[in-house]
């Protein structure tokens, strides 16, 4: 934003604000946390890495409000995720959602992304934005989510090595050195994870690198690569258990997975290029290009149907920005115009296989290809030295291209969308460190390539399911007392019409459908408050109500039922301890009500509460560093399930969690 001068004693509060200001940059045009009329939350890098096991996101941003995670132990199927509930439809992986790793893209054309690539062990800062974001990021109507994994600038030369080993044989090597070498800057973090997991056919092996080289070319210009390698030989899939069948061995497999060896095999490579310029232009200038590959084996956890899955992916794209300064009258404003590209590129075939596993007859020969080009601009006008507005519009064009080289070619065909979405935002400054905003919305999802087969039978391609289109309205409140106290609260409501969702699901094989209108009501709210002697204490809570408005399915009206697969409640608390000493004692719970399994809301799964604690300290030690911790997850010995499939046949909704487990590390730095 444009420097605010005031010029009367009550403005000039607004002068005497922190100098440690907080900027955003999720929302494309960078400004300070509270000049953002967005719900916008960032987890900084002691929350992301202290004493933690990093098996999922969710550890993390658990503390994030509006934010559900499911699914963290089933290595084969990817983490799930939900923004004001959307995402809550995928079987697996991240739909409706935007996920940026250092600026790069991790979500697909089609809007489909997956975690499994993504360097925990170096995240530094994590910033979610809540809420529709087509108009700042295309297709997502759930939000966004940007980290930042260490790049080694302006830290001094560092070597770091990293053990942590736990319950059901968790066990993680890890490596991270790098640092700022005059004009350069490079950072390398890899690690090796191998876990047998808590329930039967739940193993996986992991091995992981991702590595930054930066240059700044001169004051005001800079060049920065990132390379990220996967490799992940097993990631076993136990599949999902009937109510009965968990009662009775929560640690068994589920369906045939342990028959067919129910699996995931992946390499994953991506590299990015990054540019950045502010001095040959009047404004700043900043480009970015990738190339990323991904070769995928699955064999889901079924002999009924094709169920094993290959294919290999080309992965890439580009896009340039532009920010700069105007006036409208004695009005200071900024402004920013940008273009992405990307194409995905998928060589898909499928297999049946027998009772045994063996492969036998291949089904599906198909050339999967997704372009996405999106414009966008995005305007913030100050109309006083309190008052600002933010107004941004986005065109995206869309293009799903299913090639069939199988058979007769039935299942080809071409699904074109175009879309437009704006957003538009007031933001008051009450105090120096107090907003209050409103902004509203469109947003859009387009269907995946999971998604578009013809629900009629899961072959084919169906010409008939729509993008879902979210309308959003959006009231929040974000402030700071004292440097103790913060404060964030928004309360929101999202009508969508021909929201995609499941209405058939069997060990791995899904079928969607547009459902006619829903609607999402909800109040978020955080919290931070340091109560001094070193303790300070993190909270926050979601209360949501998702409910199907007009949804007709097979003759059966689900008008007024409850989305499945969603909590009405959500509670996350962590109270941590530090000494100056470098001893830390945190303890945190969750708490979950109860979610529906399917659209009928016939299957009711009962909420639970978690309790976790960490234990550590750090020792200065001179020339190195020293840090040892140990952690114990469900405390209680809750029993509780880590994952609900939606909709899923034969009544197999259940994946069962673990039970009390423990995890310890040592950290030695140089």
């Amino acid at each position: 934003m444009a420097t605010r001068s005031p010029d009367n004693d009550d403005d000039a509060n607004l002068a005497e604000a922190p100098q440690d200001r907080v900027n955003v940059t999720v929302t494309r045009l960078d400004r300070e946390l509270l000049d953002a009329p967005a719900a916008v939350s960032q987890v900084g890098e002691e929350a992301l890495q202290t004493a933690r096991q990093q098996l999922q996101l969710d550890e993390t941003l658990n503390r994030v409000p509006g934010v559900f995670f499911q699914n963290r132990y089933n290595f084969a199927q990817n983490q799930r995720l939900a923004i004001r509930g959307f995402g809550a439809r995928s079987p697996f992986g991240i739909r409706g959602i935007r996920l940026l790793v250092d600026g790069f893209p991790e979500t697909l054309p089609d809007g489909q992304a997956q975690v499994d690539g993504i360097d925990l062990e170096s995240v530094t800062e994590a910033e979610v934005l809540r809420g529709p974001s087509s108009a700042l990021h295309g297709n997502a109507a759930g939000g966004v989510i940007s980290l930042r994994t260490e790049d080694g600038r302006g830290l001094a030369p560092e070597l770091e090595l990293r053990t942590t080993l736990g319950s059901y044989g968790f066990e993680r090597y890890g490596i991270r050195a790098g640092g700022q070498f005059e004009d350069w800057n490079a950072y390398l973090s890899a690690w090796d994870l191998s876990y047998d997991g808590y329930r039967e056919q739940s193993r996986t092996d992991k091995r992981l690198l991702n590595a930054h080289l930066g240059r700044q070319l001169d004051g005001e210009r800079r060049i920065g690569l990132v390379l990220t390698l996967l490799d992940q030989p097993r990631g076993e899939d136990p599949s999902a258990l009937t109510r009965q069948q968990a009662e009775e061995d929560r640690t068994a497999a589920g369906g045939q997975a342990v028959q067919v060896d129910a699996r995931q095999v992946v390499e994953q490579y991506r590299l990015g290029l990054r540019f950045e310029d502010a001095a040959s232009l009047p404004g700043e200038l900043s480009a970015y290009a990738f190339v990323a590959g991904r070769d995928f084996f699955q064999q889901l956890p079924s002999s009924f149907f094709p169920s094993l899955i290959e294919f290999d992916r080309d992965f890439a794209g580009g896009g340039a920005q532009y920010t700069d300064e105007l006036r409208f009258g004695s009005l200071p404003a900024r402004y920013t115009l940008g273009l992405d590209l990307a194409r995905q590129r998928d060589d898909r075939r499928r297999f049946t296989v027998s009772p045994g596993g063996q492969r036998q007859d291949q089904t599906q020969d198909e050339l999967q290809q997704a372009d996405n080009a999106g414009l966008f601009g995005q305007i913030d006008l100050d109309l006083s030295r309190r008052w600002s507005a933010l107004l941004g519009l986005r065109h995206d064009r869309i293009e799903l291209d299913i090639d069939d080289r199988f058979g007769d070619g039935s299942g080809s065909g071409r699904r074109s969308f175009d879309e437009a979405s704006w957003t538009a935002g007031l933001n008051y400054r009450m105090e120096p460190d107090q907003q209050l905003y409103f902004n509203a919305g469109t947003a859009f999802e387009t269907p995946t390539f999971t998604e578009i087969k013809d629900a009629a039978g899961g072959v084919g391609f169906s010409r008939a399911i729509e993008p879902q289109r979210a309308r959003n309205l959006e009231l929040g409140f974000r402030g700071r007392w004292s440097e103790r106290l913060s404060l964030d609260v928004a309360a929101f409501r999202v009508n969508t019409r021909d929201e995609i969702i499941v209405v058939a699901s069997e060990d791995g094989l899904n079928l969607f459908d547009n459902a006619g209108r829903t609607r999402r009501d909800g109040v978020e709210l955080a919290l931070e408050y340091e109560l001094g002697g070193g303790l300070t204490l993190n909270a926050a809570y979601t209360w949501s109500r998702f409910r199907f408005e007009e949804f007709r399915d097979a003759g059966e009206r689900f008008d007024g039922k409850r989305m499945p697969g969603l909590p009405e409640h959500l509670l996350f608390a962590e109270l941590a301890w530090r000494s100056g000493s470098g001893l830390y004692a945190i303890v945190d719970t969750l708490a979950v009500s109860e979610v529906y399994a399917d659209n009928a809301n016939s299957e009711r799964v009962a909420g639970y509460g978690l309790i976790n604690a960490r234990l550590g300290r750090a020792f200065d030690l001179g020339q190195q560093r020293l840090e040892v911790f140990l952690a114990l997850n469900n405390l209680t010995d809750r029993r509780y399930f880590s994952n609900v499939r939606v909709n899923a046949a034969r009544g197999a909704y259940y994946e069962p969690a673990p039970e009390r487990n423990v995890f310890g590390g040592v950290r030695l730095g140089f």
